[in-house]
């Protein structure tokens, strides 16, 4: 994808790769919208006390590590406003679960050594479930609440699919969706259901969009 891609020039909707400047508004926007997600909601503890402070420490730790990893990372804009955000480990990455050692040592301690665990966990699950060897990870996707329903959705996924277009020895993109609604909105998208993997004491589906 080059750095600007006008998905629609009458709507003034464009597609970008993030810069570092944005980095810390695709945080707001991702800590809204996984604020209620059933793997957060389980892995940060969110029935004791600070749960929202490990949760946003670990969308930012982790957009730090995708940021210096090089990995893509594609903001949607209505005008100059971001409405959604998209993250993905490409193929040549080893797609997290062997994060570069401050990355880590950041999530210990501002996450706790348990949620930086069961991160890591997390991770090697959904990816053992994955039946491609080379592909990219779609790890957060996100648009903000006050855009939903719009169909903004769909133009970040067209943003997605440019990405994969852009490395050809992917074969595919992958994403595990922990509700009903998601699955309905990646089903929509051409995603093919694989196979429902349990996380802690979650279950959800996980999902490929085949090149």
């Amino acid at each position: 994808m080059s750095e600007t891609v006008s998905v629609d020039s009458e709507l003034d909707i464009r597609a970008t790769y993030l810069s570092a400047e944005n980095l810390k508004l695709a945080a707001s926007l991702l800590f809204q919208s996984y604020h209620d997600d059933p793997v957060f909601l389980d892995i940060f503890n969110s029935d004791k006390e600070g749960y929202e402070q490990r949760l946003r420490a670990s969308i930012r730790e982790e957009l730090n590590a995708f940021w210096q990893a090089k990995q893509p990372m594609v903001g949607l804009y209505l005008g100059e406003s971001m409405v959604g955000v998209a993250c993905l480990n490409s193929p040549d990455d080893s797609v997290g679960t062997e994060r570069f050692w401050h990355w880590r040592l950041k999530m210990l301690l501002s996450a706790g050594y348990l949620s930086t665990k069961q991160m890591i966990e997390k991770e090697k699950v959904v990816l053992a479930s994955i039946p491609l060897k080379k592909f990219h990870m779609l790890s957060f996707i996100a648009i903000h609440p006050l855009h939903q329903h719009h169909g903004f959705g769909h133009y970040l996924m067209a943003a997605v699919n440019t990405v994969l277009e852009e490395h050809s020895d992917s074969e595919g993109v992958a994403v595990y969706a922990t509700s009903g609604k998601f699955r309905a909105f990646f089903e929509d998208a051409n995603y093919k259901f694989i196979k429902d993997v349990t996380v802690g004491k979650v279950s959800g589906a996980l999902m490929v969009h085949y090149r």
